[in-house]
């Protein structure tokens, strides 16, 4: 069901309307005029708007203009007259999503507003999976470690030199490299993210280089692996440390060679690909070890980036609190809490062995179970 405003200075088609769209089981409001129709917009969230062209006090394109001048994006039909058409296409011109000739046909109107209704649907999931990748690739904080990471952040990304980015887990690795992706000339390419401790070792050239079909006994059709399929972006390698010798053997090659060969094939692909990787691990015990190549650790980390622990920015969690708060309440169509300053204090003395990942965590947790406020008691009684 759909809020449609219908605005005509004809009571006869005001009525027409309302009766038609109310057995479709829509919520219909009328005006009879420009003036009286804008005050009912302003007051209501609608969906669709019809709106007659010739009107006495105020016509239908400077209201059409008034519509299009708020935030809301709600569709305007024009209903217009035999030798208003012109005029019509002018509206839809200027932004009208369509125009109705009168005398009104049923199936017309009925097929023009599901149209309408369509497209707002669309423009709705478009806005809020951008707002989602917007604030899931935000990098929140002031703390000198943060304004650092983002100032080297800005100085590396332009250019194609291969990224190794080091940390705890969850203190927000995945987000430096899709900011270097995403500030880079790559940023219209893909990136591509594997992680290599998810992946058997047994697959793991596989997911990376491809194969050809019949190369093993599942291989039942050629697949391009990742690299392939980030020619052209980047290629980030989560957790390169639990990656195993013989892979890193071969990412060597590709590394030197700009070609990779697929599993069960002979013939070399040239790719090109930007390599970020990342890892918990110290690779330079890792290669004390022999479990990981010293000749790879030097290709891969021409720049290295560490992400500090959650506790070591602590003054951060004011502003990742608020983020947060913000992000979850949105997620879950809730109006944004108040969080005191007992409450942050009281966050601020935790020991954040997950870092981001398990603050976000509690965060959502306080915000579910707690009123309109979280306190300072609340943090110690739920995180």
């Amino acid at each position: 069901m759909a809020k449609i405003l219908v605005i005509d200075d004809e009571k006869s088609i005001r009525n027409t309307l309302s009766e038609i769209l109310a057995a479709e089981d829509h919520e219909v409001l009328s005006a009879e005029d420009g003036p009286s129709g804008l005050e009912l917009y302003g007051e209501n969230k609608l969906d669709v708007v019809l709106c007659d062209i010739k009107m006495q006090e105020m016509d239908g394109m400077e209201v059409l203009e008034k519509i299009l001048e708020q935030p809301q994006d709600v569709p305007v039909i024009m209903i217009s007259g035999h030798g208003d058409i012109e005029i019509a296409v002018e509206a839809i011109k200027k932004g009208a999503f369509d125009f109705l000739e009168k005398p009104l046909d049923l199936n017309r109107l009925l097929i023009t507003i599901r149209n309408a209704l369509e497209r707002s649907d669309l423009i709705t999931e478009t806005r809020v999976l951008k707002r989602k990748i917007s604030k899931t690739n935000e990098m929140i904080g002031e703390s000198e470690a943060i304004v650092k990471i983002k100032e080297m952040i800005t100085r590396v990304a332009p250019t194609d030199a291969r990224v190794m980015i080091t940390g705890d887990n969850g203190t927000g690795k995945e987000l430096v490299a899709r900011w270097l992706h995403e500030k880079s000339s790559r940023a219209a390419s893909p990136f591509i993210e594997v992680n290599c401790a998810a992946i058997p070792s047994e697959l793991i050239e596989s997911e990376l280089f491809g194969h050809e079909k019949g190369a093993f006994t599942s291989a039942h059709k050629q697949r391009k692996g990742k690299f392939e399929q980030a020619s052209g972006g980047t290629l980030f390698l989560d957790e390169i440390g639990d990656m195993s010798l013989s892979a890193q053997s071969k990412v060597l090659r590709a590394l030197q060679e700009n070609k990779i060969t697929r599993v069960g094939s002979d013939k070399d692909i040239e790719v090109d690909v930007r390599i970020i990787t990342a890892t918990n691990k110290n690779l330079k015990e890792e290669i004390e070890k022999n479990q990981f190549r010293e000749d790879l650790y030097h290709r891969l980390s021409v720049i290295i980036i560490h992400v500090p622990t959650l506790n070591e920015r602590s003054e951060d969690i004011p502003l990742l609190a608020e983020h947060f708060n913000e992000q979850i309440c949105g997620e879950h169509g809730m109006a944004k809490k108040i969080i005191t300053g007992d409450a942050i204090k009281e966050l601020q003395k935790i020991t954040w062995t997950g870092n981001i990942r398990e603050f976000r965590n509690v965060i959502e947790r306080l915000i579910i179970l707690c009123d309109k406020e979280i306190t300072g008691k609340d943090v110690s009684a739920f995180a």
